[in-house]
């Protein structure tokens, strides 16, 4: 069973974290913009790869995201591709974008 992290909103840094413990950080940055949220960067300390801590940081923040009503514009190639294996979130994406035209 994978560890469960609690999800951080660092507004002064406009970034979405886990604390991984001593001081590691897991995150995703973000741009506002007038039409979402552009998700520019997701970061998993090379120590903490390969066990799903990504996957559980995009699924926390997109579910933030959807629980605010706010739309996103991945920018980051993992968030990308996490939305075209998992296109529920699909309906995060301002009217007109597609995962597929990423």
């Amino acid at each position: 069973m994978e560890k469960q992290y609690t999800l951080i909103h660092d507004t002064e840094n406009n970034r979405y974290a886990f604390d991984l413990g001593d001081g590691a950080r897991a995150f995703i940055d973000y741009v506002a913009s007038p039409q979402g949220y552009l998700l520019t960067h997701t970061e998993v300390p090379p120590a903490f790869e390969g066990q799903g801590i990504a996957r559980q940081l995009v699924e926390a923040t997109l579910g933030e995201f959807r629980r605010r009503g706010e739309r996103i514009i991945p920018q980051c190639s993992y968030i990308i591709h996490f939305i075209r294996r998992n296109p529920e979130w699909s309906s995060l994406l301002p009217d007109g974008y597609r995962p597929e035209a990423f």
